[in-house]
């Protein structure tokens, strides 16, 4: 069992994220050793011949062995390493968009209270994350206290985060906020 095997097996799952450079090195380190086995296999293929001389049958049966399941393991391992460069790129893509639209994330994080949510950050902010008004920042206007209960952050997922925290925790009501919905 190669070193990243051991290492999949032995860490908790929470624990695997990494970085989408590491993931692509794995990858790249896979379908080196799948061109390694495929090209023993394809010697053996060829060379069948030693699979049954005795001076090199055991040593052959063994290398077809190991390369075979090595290769079948590692295709595995490249897949899973593809889904996981593909999903980080998915990731990153939505991150992108919800950059780009404070609307469609308050209304993601609020669900059913989305036009409400939207009507008190138009009112608070102008939808701006970067609105300012001296101890109150970001969408939904919170301040420090609020901020440091509740959390904040500089892009409008962590901030409507936050503020549906907020929101919550005074009991699915605006109150806390000057701009109300009605």
């Amino acid at each position: 069992m190669g070193a990243s095997a051991l290492f999949l097996l032995i860490v908790p799952a929470t624990a695997q994220s990494q970085s989408e450079a590491s993931i692509s090195d794995q990858l790249t380190r896979h379908l080196a050793t799948m061109k390694k086995d495929q090209q023993v296999l394809n010697f053996l293929n060829n060379h069948k011949w030693l699979l049954r001389d005795p001076r090199f049958q055991d040593s052959a049966k063994r290398q077809l062995r190991v390369h075979t399941s090595s290769l079948a393991r590692v295709r595995r391992q490249a897949a899973a390493a593809k889904r996981a460069i593909a999903l980080k790129a998915k990731e990153r893509r939505l991150a992108a968009v919800e950059a780009a639209k404070p609307e469609s994330v308050i209304c993601r994080v609020f669900g059913p209270y989305c036009d409400e949510a939207l009507a008190v950050s138009r009112c608070e902010s102008g939808l701006d994350t970067t609105a300012q008004n001296g101890q109150y920042l970001g969408l939904f206007q919170m301040g420090t206290t609020a901020r440091r209960l509740f959390g904040h952050g500089p892009s409008a997922v962590e901030q409507a985060k936050a503020a549906h925290r907020y929101f919550v925790a005074s009991g699915h009501g605006w109150a806390p906020w000057s701009c109300k919905p009605y």
